[in-house]
């Protein structure tokens, strides 16, 4: 049996090839078909960051087929939570949707050693993300 996601997440940051594929990545194995996963970017890379791929790698979640995509006003509206990281006014805003900005520092030129360190701080948002969904249920 098979029922409805609780929420969709679409997460938003500049290139979608860093913070937002790893905040995918971890909705994604810490929730499963709980919840809906989106990520996009203002100005998509044509890949993900591989530093963030390794970083992700070394906690068990593989991104590396992952791939940025463009920012669309569907995937918005398709949507209750945005979470921008960085994109500024890129993101459209729709009634009805809660969003978030999480000032994470951008992955971009960056080594797996100072990726760790945001990617350890994302894992930490997504696990408040998903206690704030599960308690919005009960509601």
């Amino acid at each position: 049996m098979s029922s409805a996601p609780l929420a969709s997440v679409l997460f938003v940051c500049v290139h979608n090839a860093g913070r937002s594929q790893m905040a995918a990545g971890f909705l994604h194995h810490l929730a499963g078909d709980r919840v809906e996963v989106r990520s996009a970017g203002s100005l998509p890379d044509d890949r993900v960051n591989p530093a963030a791929v390794e970083a992700m790698r070394e906690v068990g979640i593989d991104i590396a087929d992952a791939r940025p995509k463009i920012l669309t006003t569907e995937a918005v509206q398709a949507s209750d939570y945005v979470i921008t990281m960085g994109c500024g006014d890129a993101c459209p805003v729709f009634p009805g949707r809660k969003y978030l900005d999480w000032a994470l520092e951008d992955p971009a030129g960056k080594g797996v050693e100072a990726v760790r360190p945001i990617r350890d701080e994302i894992k930490t948002r997504i696990e408040a993300l998903i206690a704030e969904i599960d308690a919005q249920q009960k509601a």
